[in-house]
């Protein structure tokens, strides 16, 4: 009885969580996919089974298809510069000097924001006659290069892109510097006594023991990225059909046109895109912890 008891324990502080995490997070999840295979149009309105009808649907239509594209292109953006970025940041933070904890903690503000406030902030720099950006463009000669960045649907994705950026470089850099303390000193002394330079150091030790950092920072990137919603709808409020993402296209569906149902099969497939990142981090993560 004492044994049972003792087992009983845990489970009691847990059930409260698990509870929560079962409300808000798994029955969500089968509900969508239920409601996929529907014609449900309102949370009121009694519907039907369809099947995969709203799958069929959504793969022939042209703005799902550029609502992909533009998650592709946030993806390749979040990958290709917060990651090489956030590392020569991390490095050159990683030196004592003057200040440095100040720069640190100034440089990670944009993390500590919500993106409301990023939002407000960069609908100032983007704003067409007086945005700081364009203001910046014409001091220094370039009228021509000035643009309504969030009203030209040639430039709103990468304007948006932009903004998702600034506010991951921060999170990279730290990932990448909580790495680099975790680099014994032994082995960097030895290779600079052995004639090493900062080039050969780099590639053969840092880059390699960074590895961990790595991955983490790619796939947190990817998600993160897969994601995109709030500084899409701060700064367009959804209305820009041009730089929807496959998470604004799914509330577009749901709740502007009341079309739940193809708004959950939308959901669906994020969902399933999401997922494939995560269990491809968790597989390579239980892997270096069977070989350690």
């Amino acid at each position: 009885m004492h044994k049972f008891k003792t087992a009983l324990i845990p489970w009691l502080f847990l059930a409260l969580p698990l509870t929560m995490y079962f409300t808000w997070v798994i029955l969500p999840v089968f509900q969508t996919l239920l409601f996929s295979l529907t014609d449900r149009e309102s949370i009121l309105i009694q519907t039907k089974y369809i099947g995969l009808a709203n799958f069929m649907r959504l793969f022939r239509d042209p703005q799902f298809y550029l609502a992909l594209k533009n998650n592709f292109i946030w993806l390749i953006s979040f990958v290709a510069v917060p990651i090489p970025l956030g590392l020569a940041i991390a490095m050159l933070f990683n030196t004592d000097y003057r200040g440095n904890k100040l720069y640190k903690t100034l440089f990670y503000i944009p993390m500590t924001l919500s993106f409301t406030v990023i939002g407000t902030i960069w609908a100032w720099i983007y704003q067409p006659e007086y945005g700081v950006l364009n203001v910046f463009l014409r001091s220094i000669g370039l009228h021509g290069a000035a643009h309504p960045w969030l009203g030209d649907k040639r430039y709103m994705t990468y304007a948006l892109v932009a903004v998702g950026i600034w506010r991951q470089v921060p999170y990279v850099m730290i990932l990448y510097l909580a790495g680099l303390k975790n680099i014994p000193s032994e082995l960097i002394e030895a290779a600079m006594i052995d004639g090493a330079n900062f080039r050969q150091r780099f590639i053969r030790i840092i880059i390699p023991m960074l590895s961990p950092a790595t991955i983490m920072a790619v796939t947190i990137s990817i998600i993160d990225s897969l994601r995109s919603f709030d500084a899409i709808y701060v700064l367009t409020n959804t209305k820009a059909r041009a730089a929807e993402v496959l998470s604004t296209y799914m509330y577009t569906a749901a709740f502007h046109y009341q079309d739940h149902g193809y708004g959950s099969a939308i959901a669906v497939i994020q969902f399933i895109i999401t997922l494939t990142f995560i269990l491809i981090y968790v597989n390579n993560s239980m892997n270096k912890e069977i070989q350690q």
